[in-house]
């Protein structure tokens, strides 16, 4: 549990509690606190005061998938590192026959109570489907193991002693067409250990009746002005319409200077406020403005949040006519100016928590380390990451491509899908649904990749929307129409129809990879040029890999300087690209994980193949 201001106290005994396994570990393994594991705000777009981490010992038990919980325990376990993980302190696979049960107590401080509070509690992502109980009364399921969810539990609460909290969680993985990326049950080659279960923060918030649910910020650097949506929210559901005797406070900050600030008539439409002189938001100045909603409730209790934005604009320019071939190709633009965006793939795996960062310090460590090698943008490859790593990108000047976590089964769909890949333009039709017959799973894809967009669409560092990737899942949906749909949800980002593979022609790139490469297509006159993904040199470096044999790279080099080398003639090429067209690559990849040692760091992330200076300079006229 945590006190009031979120400063985390013992969930539990926490001297049960060490690494399991003698795998592979980062440094940051040695410095966790189990009773305080990830102990920061989880959320800094909607940041409250008052709030309590239920990070730390749970209890869990592994069942059989249709059994109730057990009258006792497996063990402890710790939350938010997924079972499968050593930090978890468990390292059990779970399994789509089994469910993963966990139970642990906890209690509300007295201040919270009363005044019209309401108690939320809130998990940032729980993979897959999550059933939650408090008291022995089911609040609700969640599906999707990417997006964070919420339950009201105030009604439900002991006020005389302390509560009981149980989750169950079931994962189909890759039995089932779900979004789930990289994991898989037998992994090896492209595809990693499947996580189970709570793998982001829990905690526990005061929130008043109504409540602030969601801000929707878009800047506009054209007008100097940022628009502000504040969706309104009560026990019994969402607020459409004005709310009586409630009023919103809007402040823009500059630092603790107020920039500008608004109190509109009707708290339910879009409030625009001047941003005089606004300092732009790029890579090389990721200047961020704090944002500061108040929800006042005539007599009782109002909410208080803040926020933060960047000003700064993404858009594709068609191709021109006139100058050299580089500027008649269509450019994307930030902030009215071309800038090539030099990627790495990122895919956001751990040897030591697998989907969980062991700290905070680490998912900042990653995008520190890109920069220091000279790439202003990251690929997160078919994973959702915390709210955290996107605030990390945000303050530190990163550009995101952020792709939708794949699904595909070729057990349920094989011959289909295998037909879908064989025939371009062939499409799996008709319903797709669970074992259970009851889950409409493309219903289920798309409604995730709605609180995906929902969830970070705030974030200045995102600039584009990657929904699918080498045909993983593709062939079982209407592109174009996810397409529309992505662009009606967030008009102001880029949407990258497919990376790689197979492409239908829609979006705003033409992406294209090539490994070693780097390749492009052909030049468009109305989407740009991108090399998604090339690369992916592999470079075994004894006593820091997955594997005690090494592992596998799409071309193995057998030392540094051949490393170095045949890296520099990547780098080479891909200026001659870009000098033809091309706007975009990402290079695979940025660490090695598992059975892959193609990273630019080691997967321990203790070594830099190549150094850092190194490769920075390499990519100077890249980035020119």
């Amino acid at each position: 549990m945590a006190r009031n201001d979120g400063t985390p106290s013992a969930s539990g005994d926490a001297r049960w509690w060490t690494p399991a396994g003698q795998r592979l570990k980062t440094r940051w393994a040695r410095c966790i606190d189990p009773a305080a594991p990830l102990s920061e705000y989880p959320r800094p777009q909607l940041a409250r005061a008052r709030w309590a981490s239920l990070n730390g010992t749970w209890n869990y038990a592994i069942t059989k998938r249709d059994a109730l919980y057990p009258g006792t325990a497996d063990g402890k376990i710790l939350v938010p590192f997924p079972a499968e993980s050593s930090l978890s302190g468990v390292m059990r696979r779970v399994g789509p026959e089994s469910s993963l049960w966990y139970q642990r107590t906890f209690a509300i401080p007295e201040d919270w109570e009363g005044n019209g509070q309401r108690i939320m509690l809130n998990f940032g992502a729980v993979d897959w489907e999550a059933t939650v109980f408090v008291n022995d009364h089911e609040l609700g399921t969640h599906r999707g193991g990417f997006t964070p969810f919420a339950f009201d539990v105030t009604d439900h609460l002991a006020h005389d002693r302390d509560n009981s909290l149980a989750v169950r969680v079931r994962d189909p993985t890759n039995t089932g067409l779900i979004a789930r990326g990289k994991q898989s049950l037998k992994p090896g080659g492209i595809f990693y250990t499947a996580v189970t279960g709570i793998w982001q923060p829990a905690w526990i918030e005061p929130v008043p009746e109504p409540r602030i649910d969601r801000l929707v910020i878009r800047p506009d650097i054209d007008t100097d002005t940022v628009s502000v949506r504040v969706l309104i929210a009560r026990a019994s559901g969402p607020v459409t319409g004005p709310t009586r005797n409630a009023t919103v406070h809007v402040d823009v900050l500059d630092g603790k200077a107020i920039v500008s600030s608004a109190t509109p008539d009707d708290a339910t439409r879009d409030i625009v406020l001047p941003v005089p002189r606004a300092r732009r938001w790029s890579p090389a100045s990721p200047f961020l403005y704090g944002l500061r909603v108040r929800l006042g409730n005539e007599g009782d209790a109002s909410d208080d949040v803040h926020s933060y934005f960047g000003m700064r604009k993404i858009e594709l320019r068609p191709a021109s006519t006139g100058g050299t071939r580089e500027n008649q190709a269509p450019r994307i633009l930030l902030n009215g100016e071309p800038v090539f965006q030099l990627g790495v793939l990122d895919q956001g795996y751990w040897p030591d928590g697998l989907f969980t960062a062991p700290a905070d310090e680490a998912l900042a460590f990653d995008i520190e380390a890109a920069r220091s090698m000279g790439f202003n943008m990251l690929r997160k490859h078919a994973k959702v990451e915390p709210d955290r790593w996107y605030y990390h990108c945000d303050r530190l000047g990163m550009l995101v491509w952020q792709d939708m976590p794949s699904l595909l089964s070729f057990k349920h769909y094989g011959l289909e899908i295998l037909h879908a890949l064989v025939k371009k333009e062939y499409r799996v039709k008709g319903a797709l649904l669970d074992a259970t017959g009851t889950i409409d799973l493309r219903q289920a894809f798309l409604d995730e990749l709605d609180h995906v967009v929902m969830a970070l669409e705030n974030h200045p560092s995102i600039v584009a929307w990657v929904p699918f990737n080498e045909g993983w899942g593709e062939e079982c949906f209407d592109v174009r129409a996810v397409v529309d749909r992505l662009r009606n949800l967030d008009p102001t980002r880029l949407v990258d129809n497919a990376s790689g593979w197979y492409d239908k022609g829609v979006g705003d790139v033409r992406d294209v990879h090539a490994y070693p490469g780097p390749g492009m297509a052909d030049i468009e006159t109305g989407r740009a040029a991108v090399n998604g993904e090339f690369g992916g040199l592999g470079f075994n470096v004894p006593g820091h890999t997955w594997h005690p044999r090494g592992g596998w790279g799409y071309r193995v080099m057998k030392s540094k300087s051949a490393l170095e080398s045949r890296y520099k003639a990547l780098v080479e090429k891909l200026e001659t690209l870009k000098q033809q067209g091309l706007v975009a690559s990402v290079y695979t990849q940025l660490s090695d994980v598992e059975a892959e040692v193609n990273g630019l760091l080691t997967y321990d992330r203790e070594v830099f193949k190549i150094d850092a200076p190194v490769l920075a300079n390499l990519h100077r006229k890249c980035l020119d």
